[in-house]
């Protein structure tokens, strides 16, 4: 009987641990990832330049560039720097936007991406996606998957401790997300993929479930795992819909309604998981999902991140516009405003405001 295999597009290298920026330059130096140790290094004006001097010995042959921001035009300028080096690998050293730039800079010269994270902020690490601000305001741009990850714990540890919690709120969202995706195949006939559902819940439960606070190795271990992990499900799937579902369209909704007033990714895909699964009416994983928010210092209400109930409001109801075609309890449900204050209302009340 012939046997059917799929092939998964995934890191060669996964390296979390404390110290693990000590042996940057012995993965770098795999000869899959870079024969001649010609690197174009990417990082930011401020911890990314720190780390520059203590790795520059190490990398005697890397290229050091200096990204300003997370924008498009950035990541272009970037490419653009980059495509006459002749190197092997992009390495893109810092956080969410420098990596985002490094992927598609990395993308659009042809080269592999050493995706090294010097905080948690969210799944974007490892995903097949570069989120850069442009003219219209975000957008997300498709790219490999990175060649390697590196993530250093000691360094983690070192940034705020926001950028941790934010990376939270995006790996419990998963629960959500996986959630609408299934609500989805139900009603309107959407395939699922069982394994990416499988890897994106499974991190999120995985975060849920354990005991440990941000200054926990062992916790930041489980979530700097399940935010790989998320990222290769998205790779298997194909597109975002294993992490992204009513909780990020509440996200999106918060950032284009008040741009100037929007909290952290993971704030707002946090308690917009929460409400998701009230809305759904699974009231116990609610529950204990706004509990461990709380535990980890998230919000769960609108009012923790300045908005008032009738804002929160009006962004649940632009919510669905986020996402056209993406079927969530949202769409499902599709609430009237005073539905809408109603069930946020009932929230409240059940989680405790």
């Amino acid at each position: 009987m012939p046997v059917l295999t799929r092939l998964i597009p995934s890191p060669v290298v996964v390296d979390i641990r404390p110290g693990a920026l000590n042996d940057l330059a012995s993965v770098l130096a795999d000869q899959r990832i870079s024969a001649s140790g010609k690197l174009a290094v990417a990082i930011s004006g401020g911890s990314g330049a720190r780390l520059r001097e203590r790795l520059a010995p190490a990398l005697p042959g890397a290229s050091w560039y200096e990204v300003s921001g997370g924008t498009l035009d950035d990541a272009i300028q970037l490419a653009e720097a980059m495509k006459s080096g002749r190197y092997d690998a992009v390495v893109g050293l810092g956080g969410g936007k420098i990596i985002d730039c490094a992927k598609f800079a990395a993308a659009r010269i042809g080269l592999p991406l050493v995706a090294v994270a010097t905080n948690l902020s969210h799944d974007g690490l490892c995903s097949p996606v570069a989120t850069l601000d442009n003219d219209a305001g975000r957008g997300s741009y498709g790219v490999p998957n990175p060649i390697a990850v590196v993530i250093d714990l000691d360094v983690i540890r070192e940034a705020p401790a926001r950028f941790v919690r934010s990376g939270i709120g995006d790996a419990l969202s998963n629960i959500s997300a996986v959630a609408d995706w299934e609500l989805s195949a139900r009603e309107t006939g959407e395939q699922i993929d069982g394994l990416a559902a499988a890897m994106a819940r499974q991190a999120g439960e995985a975060v849920l479930r354990h005991p440990g606070g941000v200054g926990d190795d062992a916790f930041l271990q489980v979530l700097a795992e399940g935010l790989v992990l998320t990222g290769i499900s998205m790779s298997v799937a194909g597109d975002s819909r294993p992490a992204s579902g009513a909780c990020h369209e509440i996200n999106h909704a918060f950032d284009l309604t008040f741009p100037k007033r929007a909290a952290s990714h993971g704030e707002q895909c946090g308690l917009g998981a929460a409400f998701a699964m009230h809305l759904r009416g699974d009231r116990e994983a609610c529950a204990q999902m706004a509990d461990v928010l709380r535990r980890h210092r998230l919000p769960v209400l609108p009012a923790d991140i300045g908005f008032s109930v009738e804002e929160f409001v009006q962004v649940v109801e632009f919510a669905p516009k986020t996402r056209p075609g993406r079927y969530t309890i949202l769409e499902h449900l599709d609430l009237t405003t005073e539905q809408i204050r109603d069930a946020y209302a009932d929230y409240a009340k059940a989680i405790g405001s």
